[in-house]
């Protein structure tokens, strides 16, 4: 499996696989798990969904930053990769590490729906 490089690439994946809701799902999931108060409704516009994120992850950086690190370990999103990205930009940061977060919903979301 190779990962979607970018945020369009991995919606239209998700679309034609018709495993966008899923991913959703899984996004709930483990916010729910990190005991994070964001609930996507299942029918969300991916620009939302992207824009929602986003802010989500900004937030958790500024104001709540060890829910920020218990959300990407429940997540299990690469330190190695979270690591490599450039932290003197706050927003184009969370920006990134949205993307690594849906990288890593997306590779749940593939592998349950592939060996099912």
């Amino acid at each position: 499996m190779s990962l979607p490089s970018t945020f369009e690439d991995l919606v239209e994946e998700a679309n034609k696989l018709d495993l966008y809701k899923n991913l959703v799902r899984q996004l709930n999931k483990d916010f729910l798990l990190a005991n994070i108060n964001l609930d996507f409704h299942e029918d969300v516009l991916p620009t939302s969904l992207k824009l929602l994120l986003h802010e989500a992850i900004y937030k958790l950086i500024q104001e709540k930053f060890t829910e920020y690190l218990n959300l990407l370990y429940i997540i299990d999103v690469s330190e190695k990769q979270v690591k490599a990205l450039n932290g003197e930009d706050t927003i184009k940061l969370s920006e990134d590490v949205m993307f690594l977060i849906l990288q890593r919903e997306w590779q749940k979301v593939w592998f349950r729906n592939k060996y099912k």
